[in-house]
This record gives C-alpha cells, sequence and structure tokens, in this order.
C-alpha cells in the first residue's frame, strides 16, 4: 500500500525520490531523511556546504497595528527588541506550564511580522495565536505557499554570493533580507539556520523552487555541494545542544527547566508568565542536561536515566552518535542535583546501566 497518500508533499517531493533520497513520514509530509550517507551528509555540513529542503516548516504572517501586542502576548521573548530585518528565536508557552512551540519571529517593519514554526505544529500554533487575537490582527498561513532551503555551512556564503547581488557578508546572524537570488524575486535570505555550522535559509515561492535548488547546486558544485536529509540535521543539532520540539521541549516542558531563559524575558507580561517567573526565582525540580557516554552504547529518547544506586532521576530526550567527536551524546532532563557538569550518571541500554557525565552544552 502506498502510505505517502495521506502525508503531505513539499514542492520538490519528485525531484528528492529521483535524487535517491530515502523518503519517511515525518511530522505529517513525505522527507527525506538521507540521501548518501548520515555521516557524509553531516561531515559536508560541518565542514564545508549542504542543502536540506525545511518546505515542511510553517510559516505565518501577521499584520496590523498591533501585531506586536499579539506576538508579545503569546511568545516568551521580547520581541519589542527587534528591528526591521532581525530575527528572533523564541517559544509559545501553553496555560499549563508547558511549550506550544518553538518558533522564529521576523520582523518586516512595525505592523508587519512572520513567524516561522514547527511543521508537526502547524494547525496547533495557528489555532493558538488566533484564539488570543483580540486585537484585530490580519493572520494569513503562507505554510502552502512557501518553499524552505536551508544551506548550511561554513562555505554557504561562497555559494549563495554567486548568486545575488544583496550582500551576505554584512548581514548579522539572525538578520534577514528580502532581494533576488538566482533570478527569483522576493526571496527571503536569512542568516539562521539550525545546524551550528553558518549558512542561510531560503523562504522561495512554490514556483520558483526548482530554479533555486538547480541555481544553488550548480553554484555549489566546486564545493561538492550536497543534499541531505532530515537524520543529519537531527546529528548536527544535536551536537550544538539545540532543544527539538517533542524530543527536549513540549507542551510539559517549561523554558527555564530547558535552559531557554535566555528567550523568557519578564520585562512584559505573556501567556503563564508568573509560573515561570517563579520558577526562575524559586528554582526548578528538573533541568535539561548534555551528557557524554563513558561506556559504550546509543542513548534514545525515553530511556531511563538513573543514579549510581539505580534511581530513575531522569530521561534521555535526545541521543545519538556524534560524528564529529567520534561519541555517543544525548540530552536529557535530570533531577536538579544532577544537573551539574561532571555529575556521574546512567543510562538505561538494553537492560543495562551504562556510564555517562553530564557536560556543557554546546557539545562543540
Amino acid at each position: 500500500m502506498d502510505n505517502t497518500q495521506s502525508l503531505k508533499l513539499v514542492e520538490l517531493n519528485d525531484l528528492h525520490i529521483a535524487l535517491g533520497g530515502k523518503m519517511v513520514p515525518f511530522a505529517g509530509f513525505n522527507m527525506p531523511v538521507q540521501y548518501s550517507n548520515l555521516i557524509l551528509e553531516h561531515n559536508a555540513v560541518r565542514n564545508n556546504v549542504g542543502v536540506f529542503d525545511v518546505s515542511h516548516m510553517g510559516e505565518f504572517l501577521l499584520k496590523g497595528e498591533k501585531a506586536l501586542d499579539l506576538i508579545q502576548l503569546v511568545t516568551s521573548n521580547d520581541a519589542s527588541k527587534l528591528t526591521d530585518g532581525k530575527v528572533q528565536y523564541s517559544c509559545m508557552p501553553n496555560n499549563t506550564g508547558g511549550i506550544v512551540d518553538d518558533l522564529l519571529v521576523y520582523r518586516y517593519n512595525q505592523n508587519e511580522y512572520y513567524l516561522v514554526v514547527n511543521a508537526s505544529n502547524i494547525e496547533k500554533d495557528w489555532n493558538w495565536i488566533a484564539s488570543h487575537n483580540t486585537f484585530g490582527v490580519q493572520m494569513e498561513n503562507l505554510s502552502d505557499e512557501l518553499s524552505l532551503f536551508a544551506v548550511q555551512g561554513p562555505n554557504a556564503i561562497k555559494v549563495l554570493q554567486k548568486l545575488t547581488d544583496v550582500d551576505l557578508s554584512s548581514m548579522e546572524y539572525y538578520s534577514y533580507k528580502t532581494g533576488s537570488i538566482a533570478g527569483c524575486e522576493d526571496v527571503i535570505i536569512s542568516n539562521t539556520g539550525y545546524t551550528g555550522a553558518g549558512g542561510f535559509e531560503l523562504y522561495v515561492w512554490n514556483k520558483d523552487a526548482r530554479k533555486l535548488w538547480d541555481a544553488v547546486f550548480e553554484a555549489g558544485k566546486e564545493f561538492d555541494i550536497l543534499p541531505c536529509g532530515l537524520g543529519c540535521r537531527d546529528t548536527l543539532r544535536l551536537e550544538k545542544g539545540f532543544c527539538l520540539y517533542g524530543n527536549d521541549i513540549n507542551d510539559t516542558t517549561s523554558p527555564i527547566e530547558a535552559g531557554l531563559g535566555w528567550i523568557t524575558k519578564f520585562t512584559k507580561d505573556f501567556v503563564n508568565s508568573s509560573y515561570h517567573k517563579s520558577l526562575k526565582e524559586n528554582g526548578v525540580s528538573k533541568k535539561l542536561v548534555g551528557f557524554e557516554m563513558i561506556d559504550r552504547g546509543i542513548p534514545r529518547q525515553h530511556y531511563n536515566i538513573k543514579d549510581a544506586a539505580g534511581n530513575i532521576i531522569g530521561e534521555v530526550t535526545s541521543g545519538t552518535q556524534s560524528p564529529t567527536l567520534g561519541k555517543a551524546i544525548g540530552m536529557g532532563y535530570v533531577s536538579t542535583e544532577f544537573s551539574k557538569a561532571g555529575s556521574e550518571i546512567y543510562i538505561d541500554i538494553r537492560d543495562k546501566a551504562l556510564k555517562a557525565i553530564v557536560s556543557k552544552i554546546p557539545f562543540l
């Protein structure tokens, strides 16, 4: 049976299949998990340049005189600090102490903002924001009309600069410009990405997606540019200690517990802000930490974390074999007393308690 019938397809779905992409269901979409092999793709991005099609992500346009007021209410970071052309990482707290989603906020001008949300949460996020929209803000869901390519790695700028007159070298991290690239107009060129390897994200109308993809790969030939799948996207973000929604943060985790106090600003009121403020002031009972395996074994989501006496003290949220470090790493929530770097913990892997050590993140 063809299980892709119920899955949503990105604009370039057929191209990814033709390129040898191993397709898997992800967040309701048919997505390439890898093309060649995970370590090759991972190293290409970390050391050179690779391209992800992340068109499954959601994009909302918020317009109106009170657009900022709505964003300030539903997000934890202080969006009033944004100026035109700047981007902010943030999250949307729910009413019960957890997180609806993490997202990026783009300021176009004082009355116009773009929100970029996780694919699995598009409908949930839309409904959540709409339910708080007592400000008369005009909301538009552009998710099905846009493709998004993440051109990542230290050589990304050399590839993309060939294709545009926009001066990419002058763009600060977490800023963007709208311009022409590879003959495609009205493309958002954003100095962002979730790999920690540098690079840019390109938001392009679906009608121009194939043209832009082909141009990027033509320009990247001299650098042996590679298409990259979700597999290495996960190993790359984990090496940098970036949270993945559904793993490291979810409807039950506070940004304070997740080490996201830096995007949680109490200079304003937001949904359930008093709860998170009390956590910050009074302390938390669990914290998200990074850890490195001492014993051989790969930690996976939901594996128990124990102390030396065998008591359960937490749970793994993400884990992998790090291609860059050549060892197994992970993240997970542990009781606060075990959250200090250097603390010895044990991961339950196949009924064995394997030793690990809490380490500072990012891992590299």
